[in-house]
């Protein structure tokens, strides 16, 4: 079976939405609350970001690598790599954090974890120290990102929740821009000085979210698991109804949410067996697993935490040069990101991640042999065409796995395991990356641009596992998702049996009261 049959859907809770003719900036308290999304939930991918450009930028400082004695293959790549490793330590406790005391308190937890070892880092002494304090920024940042995503989706609007889920990923770019930029303007300063300050910059993200994020309301839906159905109510009628206790549409999401949890949670003993229970979950953690593996393999470490080695292999080893193109690339990227998340609602699902996924293929193979050109006959078109090509690879990842990744990933998982969910896909993610940045710079070292024939296959091979198992998820609301996989399709037939009833009901009501 390709994907899976897109039979579109006809569920009350998304018309509804997308039918509603007043957009969310002309909503009080719906603005309210997104606005304030961004410094405490949608900002935290930042953190991200600016660690890939701390260690980028940095292996252009030359009292950087003077401080950790000039490092190369696989010591380069443990500096990289630390962060990853924490964060697949610290990921099997996340869901546990999560689901027992909350959204916000677990991106608490992992902004002050991430705030310790940023202090750290900026005042290490050796390169051991400098290793700990990015591991222990690695242990807290996953906490941060499992809960802010599944936060996001649980909170927005239906008609802009993928939107938002999508800024999410998008927001990786402000921090990298922020720590290129800053490492360029500190490259002058002839001491340690020079990298110290943007290691200790690297807080800022999770000083914002410590300071904010209990000004945001907590998930309904975590609320409503602990049998908090009053306040989940409140923060519903709140922001999804601007105050109207008696709207048609919070009426039948709350119907909605409270007969999908009970479903759920019916059939879920809230463990990591769940995973593994159904062949719909095996599905679902394939894929989640895949896509940790695809986000973080499919070149992109090259270009965020090596672009120096690269630009060295077609000629280009002054360090301003690198920092200026190194900075535009990420300005760049991040104009794609949050171009690719705005048009997410126009597109499906497969549609972005294929055409995608093809464009990095393309570029890749375009790339390769540009670069290997340059190498045999020092082209200088060939060396600037490579130049190009590694800002067209922007384009085309953000279109698929950096707008769509955390949009996907919350509505494939249903609300009793998606931290679980979000969790494996963190894990095969870090796995991946904590892999490619120790493994990149010995294969750049030891054969050169061939390296790059690895990815091309790599990517081919991502290509042909999205055509085949990715379904479409467009269209649908998540309580409607949680059930995507599942033959029981009395399940489904129940939530909206449920939500149809309540529908009718206060249609009739007010029938009533015209009268």
């Amino acid at each position: 079976m390709v994907g899976a049959p897109d039979n579109g859907s006809d569920n009350i809770i998304h018309r509804m939405a997308m039918e509603d003719p007043i957009p969310w900036y002309k909503k009080p308290n719906l603005r309210a609350l997104y606005l304030l999304l961004f410094p405490c939930v949608i900002g935290i991918e930042m953190t991200s970001g600016f660690d890939s450009q701390i260690i980028n930028s940095a292996q252009l400082l030359p009292h950087w690598k003077s401080y950790f004695g000039n490092p190369t293959g696989a010591y380069n790549g443990i500096l990289a790599s630390a962060l990853p490793l924490g964060s697949v330590i610290g990921l099997p406790f996340i869901p546990l954090v999560n689901d027992t005391f909350g959204r916000r308190n677990c991106i608490m937890f992992g902004s002050c974890i991430m705030v310790i070892g940023t202090i750290i880092q900026g005042f290490a002494f050796n390169g051991p120290m400098y290793i700990m304090a990015r591991g222990i920024v690695g242990f807290g940042l996953p906490y941060a990102i499992v809960a802010g995503s599944c936060l996001i989706g649980e909170l927005g609007y239906p008609k802009e929740r993928p939107i938002l889920t999508s800024l999410f990923n998008a927001c990786y770019f402000i921090g990298a821009i922020v720590a290129a930029g800053c490492t360029f303007g500190t490259q002058k300063i002839e001491n340690d000085w020079s990298w110290r300050i943007p290691s200790f910059l690297q807080m800022a993200p999770s000083l914002l979210q410590i300071l904010f994020v209990y000004f945001l309301p907590e998930s309904p839906r975590y609320l409503m698991s602990k049998d908090r159905f009053e306040e989940a109510e409140a923060v519903l009628i709140k922001y999804h109804a601007e105050g109207n206790a008696s709207s048609d549409f919070v009426q039948a999401e709350i119907v909605e949410i409270k007969t999908t949890l009970e479903i759920e949670l019916e059939h879920s003993k809230r463990s990591w067996m769940d995973m593994i229970a159904t062949a719909g979950m095996r599905r679902r953690v394939l894929i989640g697993s895949l896509l940790g593996l695809f986000t973080q393999l499919s070149g992109n470490v090259v270009i965020s935490y090596f672009l120096g080695d690269v630009l060295k292999l077609i000629g280009y080893t002054d360090p301003a040069f690198q920092a200026k193109y190194n900075l535009g690339n990420q300005g760049w990227s991040l104009v794609c990101g949050v171009s690719a998340a705005l048009v997410v609602m126009r597109f499906k699902r497969r549609t972005m991640y294929l055409t995608g996924i093809i464009s990095i293929l393309a570029v890749y193979v375009a790339w390769t042999i540009c670069t290997a050109v340059f190498i045999a006959t020092h082209s200088e078109i060939a060396a600037k065409l490579s130049l190009f090509w590694i800002y067209a690879y922007s384009p085309a990842y953000n279109l698929c796995f950096n707008a769509l990744t955390y949009t996907y990933l919350i509505e494939i998982f249903p609300f009793a395991q998606r931290a679980r969910g979000i969790a494996i896909f963190q894990f095969w993610g870090k796995a991946a990356q904590f892999f490619g940045t120790n493994v990149n710079p010995i294969g750049t070292q030891a054969i050169g641009w061939k390296y790059l024939l690895v990815y091309c296959c790599w990517i081919f091979f991502e290509a042909v596992c999205i055509w085949f198992l990715w379904p479409e998820t467009s269209g649908r609301s998540l309580e409607e998702l949680a059930f995507l996989f599942e033959e029981k399709e009395d399940y489904a037939q129940r939530a909206g049996t449920a939500v149809t009833k309540t529908v009718l009901h206060v249609e009739h009501e007010e029938d009533k009261e015209k009268v």
